[in-house]
């Protein structure tokens, strides 16, 4: 039976320093994208920070995805 997402995210948050990091990170940067988003006028310094941190989210969200994905792959190996 293969491990659906959800599933693998929690053994990595629980055996994957290196996963770990990465959720940090992304929480982190969301916290910061939820404090501008609340300005009701942000100065153009912080609308170019906003964009930034969405492209840093989404990078740490491919790395999270190759590491299930590379869990996964290894689980499959091992039981086939």
């Amino acid at each position: 039976m293969e491990l659906a997402d959800p599933e693998i995210r929690n053994i990595l948050l629980d055996e994957s320093d290196e996963f770990l990091g990465l959720v940090r990170q992304h929480a982190g940067f969301e916290c910061r994208l939820e404090e501008l988003a609340k300005m009701p006028a942000p100065t153009e310094e912080e609308w170019i920070e906003e964009i930034q941190l969405k492209k840093h989210k989404l990078v740490l969200k491919d790395q999270m995805a190759t590491l299930i994905r590379d869990y996964r792959r290894e689980k499959l190996a091992v039981t086939h």
